[in-house]
């Protein structure tokens, strides 16, 4: 079928008015300040960046456009609580009891925060609520390691004491995505407190207030001033001068793999760490023996949910040969019923707006390519409403391993359906992209299911379920271009840690 065009109208999504009553004021108006060394501070060059509602299209508040000045004052104010006794010379059981703290205040202002997010980018407040929920988990997880952080005893000659020390790095700089501002950071502000590093926090520009108010109620804990700062801006500017600035020991990054590449090479002038957590072209598979309507509602929440924005996205659907056509009605009927795009404010909405109008504009494009290429749309692929960055749920199907539909990552509501013939060809399948985040394997075979688990290149592996994250005990992280490093379990500790040999002579 051709694709109709993305102007056109297919049905108004209902904007729940009562709900909009609900927005917290802190997104509605003003001009924010960003968060350093203990103070709220304008932008060196007073400028500012617009926020947007992506459901209504409306003005948010402001926030400061930071750039290489603003960065520098956050990092110097970093460097100096870095040795600041009030937090160099903290017990470790003191840290610990601060992240609980920080846990605490979390949990408290859930709701705010999920709604600020649901806001400020569009995600669903179903997954905005989830994302909290976990936020607070993971900092509580990280609140035990502060004691736990040992060095250990070398064999060595008798008249010699060899042990080593895990230290802290120093100044951490974090970037992370606009896709789940508050799902994403604890993963990285969490273990890089525990550790006893500083922090700079720089947000995506257009999803920065979720971060703003956290900065505030971390104001209300024991944390010193000056452990976390941030700087609001642009990738180019603020982005840039954080990941170039001399006196920041490590960068943690979540992002496209383009700009991941960009950042480790600019990392190298200063030879600091990096962990990347990058993009990703997930594949669901599903065979002939899978429980056919679970794996339909997986996979549409697989490539659907919050709208296609995230990076675990299982977007290349695989589907064995013998139940392709009975699974394509299935997933039809899952993607117009329970995955009907509303507003991120109304109860029970999984699928919301695309966050701004360049993604919009972005994933728009990639429709249109579909049908240059030779795509065949099943259902969705124009807009949907006639306000608000909203497209409706796509499946393409009829499409070859060399389109750039299914090659690149689109990052929306779009998904490209293949056939596959027995478990060697699904493996094959698969693994046929540059990328390796995620998969979702659905099956009811314990053998199947394990050789698949081993064979496909891809950090984690969902059987029969789809998306579900760890709160800190597992790692996270992607094969091949989809990332460097892991976040999470006890990998992520020595990503923010160094160690040091000690020799004494007795």
């Amino acid at each position: 079928m051709s694709v109709q065009p993305l102007d056109a109208v297919a049905t108004t999504p209902p904007i729940a008015e009562e709900a909009r009553r609900d927005v917290p004021e802190f997104v509605l108006s003003g001009d924010r300040r960003m968060w350093i060394g203990g103070e709220w501070v304008a932008a060196a060059s007073g400028r500012t960046l617009p926020n947007t509602d992506p459901v209504t299209e409306h003005p948010l508040a402001t926030v400061p456009r930071g750039d290489a000045a603003d960065v520098d004052a956050a990092v110097r104010a970093a460097k100096k609580a870095f040795t600041d006794p009030s937090w160099a010379e903290m017990t470790p059981d003191r840290r610990g009891r601060i992240l609980n703290q920080i846990a605490d205040v979390i949990e408290r202002h859930a709701e705010e925060l999920a709604t600020i997010d649901s806001v400020n980018m569009g995600a669903p407040r179903l997954i905005t609520r989830t994302m909290l929920a976990e936020a607070g988990e993971v900092f509580r997880y990280y609140a035990g390691w502060p004691t736990k952080l040992f060095g250990t005893q070398v064999p060595t000659r008798g008249d010699r004491l060899a042990y080593t020390r895990k230290e802290p790095l120093g100044v951490v700089g974090v970037i992370w995505g606009w896709n789940g501002p508050m799902g994403q950071l604890p993963g990285k502000l969490a273990p890089a407190l525990a550790a006893g590093n500083t922090v700079v926090l720089k947000p995506a520009e257009t999803a920065s207030l979720s971060t703003l108010r956290l900065a505030e109620l971390l104001a209300s804990t024991d944390l010193p001033d000056g452990v976390v700062n941030v700087v609001t801006g642009r990738g180019d500017e603020a982005g840039q001068a954080l990941v170039a600035h001399p006196d920041v020991a490590k960068i943690a990054f979540t992002g496209s793999t383009t700009t991941g590449k960009h950042v480790q090479k600019t990392a190298t002038e200063t030879l600091k760490q990096v962990t990347l957590e990058l993009g990703g072209k997930s594949p669901s598979v599903v065979f002939a023996d899978a429980d056919l309507e679970r794996a339909a509602r997986g996979v549409a929440a697989g490539f659907l949910g919050n709208a296609g924005q995230a990076c675990v996205s299982t977007t290349r659907i695989f589907v064995q040969e013998s139940v392709r056509d009975e699974f394509v009605e299935l997933l039809k009927q899952a993607m117009t019923t329970v995955f009907t795009p509303a507003d991120s404010l109304s109860s029970g909405t999984v699928v919301g707006p695309l966050s701004t109008r360049a993604q919009f504009d972005r994933v728009s494009s990639y429709l249109e390519l579909a049908v240059e290429e030779g795509a065949n749309v099943v259902t969705g692929g124009t807009r949907y409403g006639d306000r608000g960055y909203f497209i409706a749920p796509t499946l393409l199907d009829d499409v070859t391993p060399d389109m750039r539909v299914v090659r690149e990552e689109i990052f929306g509501p779009v998904g490209a359906l293949m056939t596959f013939t027995d478990v060697d060809d699904a493996i094959a399948k698969a693994n046929d992209t540059e990328y390796g985040l995620a998969a979702s394997i659905w099956t009811t075979d314990l053998t199947t299911a394990h050789r698949m688990a081993a064979a496909v290149q891809a950090g984690t592996v969902w059987v029969n379920t789809w998306g579900e994250m760890s709160t800190g005990n597992l790692p996270f992280g992607g094969y091949k271009q989809s990332g460097l490093g892991r976040e999470g379990g006890l990998e992520v500790l020595d990503a923010y840690t160094q160690s040091k040999a000690v020799v004494v002579a007795l």
